[in-house]
């Protein structure tokens, strides 16, 4: 089963506040926007240079925690309740 496949049999409990937010005034002097290029599911993206977040759709795998070193992410789980649910492996 390809990944898509694997991704498209979860399930999202989507919260109305974004469980990542970006401080743009730090992550617009980032020089490589490491975010847009890690995330497995693309949720980060550029739109008119600044990085935008799409939560509806995370992970919540943490990798773009990881990879961002300018500080700029204030990351945190979602509120009980909602986030994604794994249903297969």
């Amino acid at each position: 089963m390809k990944i898509d496949d694997k991704l498209a049999l979860n399930l999202f409990h989507i919260d109305k506040k974004p469980h990542i937010e970006i401080n743009q005034e730090i992550c617009r002097k980032c020089p490589h926007k490491a975010c847009t290029y890690v995330c497995p599911v693309e949720n980060y993206t550029l739109n008119e240079g600044e990085v935008v977040f799409a939560w509806e759709g995370c992970l919540e795998c943490g990798t773009c925690r990881i990879v961002c070193d300018q500080g700029s992410l204030t990351w945190d789980y979602p509120t009980g309740g909602f986030g994604i649910v794994y249903r297969l492996g």
